[in-house]
């Protein structure tokens, strides 16, 4: 009696929404029914004893699930996880991911988290949570799996690229998501945004006036790292894309419906006052991260560098469900000022580099001048010139060599030095 009143309720629910000639009400009243008749036959003959709510959480899941990667049910436990989410702390692993093609699929992992420190890289696939075969789960399956009491262990199993699937252990912990951090090298301002969560504007602007307070007007430029940056609110990738605009449109969103469609426009005010940007991204870069890259692309506003985005250009709305949750259902795409969609295609760096490793060149032994017989002193007084140059390479040894990012500061450093010799030459 009651799976009949629940769907008499679902039937009504359908029946109070406009109907549109197009529309086919018996077609759909057989299809309730089907369905009913598959709800009662699996609650009373299944092997074990289902809940109601078990087959209707199940049958959403299944529903929205179907329709795309990105569409999901979040019970009531799933919704409040993801609310503190947003905020920038929960626990977990610290990894960003989404279905492909039945596998959990790494968008990224999250700066100084475990996923990150234990070498989860994007793209990886994961097969296996602690031995248990991830096909067959849904994505809130696999997530909750993987999120448990902090200092306690899971093994992923790991498929990348063409090589052979490795397992990684890796220690669940609080995850707290600094979204911004930031510091100054050669006078070029470098700015890190690991997440646009709700702290991501703030962290902008507070990065700015730091850069402002410390070397003022002599700012040569300033380097926005979205590598490894899954996304996450769209009104922060806003805000931070208007940071850096004068004016003109910074993103649109299409849904089916046209009117429900929607344009966001910049507001005067560059916070970096027109120096030259360097952009970084790669493909762990997605959602978030390709508006802004778009935005400023498109508007010639900053040079793109890395590697190519992961293309998420589409719009999931999170509808509460009182106490039953919410839905994640995918309402609109992007598109970039321009009219690209990003949506499976992703942004097209400017320039590409790749992430690579420099190393130096071994040569034998070579004769110089100061190699040779009587050859004049240099006549200077130099004796810590040795010391020094090893205390400098002693601190490079400290900080991993990133060759993408020096490529940044390198362009930088060649447009301002290009700017000056103008300037001086006028």
């Amino acid at each position: 009696m009651k799976t009949r009143l629940f769907l008499a309720a679902l039937l009504a629910g359908f029946l109070m929404q406009p109907v549109h000639a197009a529309d086919q009400p018996a077609d759909t009243y057989e299809l309730l029914n089907l369905f009913g008749d598959i709800f009662e036959r699996v609650r009373n003959d299944y092997v074990e004893e289902p809940t109601d709510q078990q087959l209707v959480e199940s049958a959403i899941t299944g529903m929205l699930t179907a329709l795309d990667p990105h569409s999901s049910y979040l019970n009531a436990k799933n919704f409040r996880e993801m609310q503190v989410q947003t905020r920038g702390q929960f626990g977990g692993l610290g990894i960003q991911v989404s279905m492909d093609r039945g596998l959990v699929k790494v968008i990224s992992p999250i700066d100084d988290t475990p996923a990150f420190r234990a070498g989860i890289e994007p793209s990886d696939i994961i097969t296996h949570l602690d031995g248990e075969g991830v096909l067959g789960m849904t994505l809130g399956q696999a997530v909750e799996k993987m999120r448990g009491l902090v200092n306690t262990d899971i093994k992923l199993t790991i498929r990348r690229g063409a090589g052979k699937p490795f397992d990684v252990t890796i220690t669940r912990a609080v995850i707290r998501i600094n979204s911004v951090r930031s510091h100054i090298e050669d006078k070029i301002g470098y700015i890190r945004v690991t997440s646009f969560n709700e702290q991501a504007e703030k962290g902008i602007k507070k990065a700015m006036a730091k850069f402002e307070d410390e070397i003022g007007n002599a700012m040569k430029g300033v380097v926005l790292d979205l590598r490894r940056n899954p996304g996450g609110l769209l009104d922060q990738a806003i805000a931070v894309s208007d940071a850096f605009l004068d004016k003109g449109e910074i993103v649109s969103t299409r849904s089916r419906k046209e009117e429900d469609s929607q344009r966001f426009n910049a507001r005067p005010g560059d916070l970096a006052k027109g120096l030259p940007m360097v952009v970084l991204i790669n493909e762990g870069s997605a959602s978030a991260s390709e508006i802004v890259a778009g935005a400023l692309q498109d508007h010639s506003r900053a040079i793109i560098m890395g590697t190519k985005s992961f293309g998420k250009g589409s719009v999931q709305t999170v509808i509460p469900l009182g106490a039953h949750g919410a839905i994640r259902l995918t309402t609109a795409r992007y598109y970039t000022p321009s009219g690209r969609s990003i949506q499976a295609v992703g942004i097209e760096p400017d320039i590409e580099v790749q992430q690579a490793k420099v190393e130096t060149i071994q040569h034998s032994p070579r004769t110089r001048e100061a190699d040779l017989r009587g050859a004049l002193e240099n006549g200077n007084a130099q004796d810590d010139k040795g010391e020094t140059t090893e205390n400098a390479d002693e601190k490079k040894k400290d900080v991993p060599f990133d060759y993408q990012l020096e490529r940044a500061f390198d362009l930088l450093r060649g447009l301002a030095f290009y700017s000056e010799s103008m300037a001086a030459g006028q």
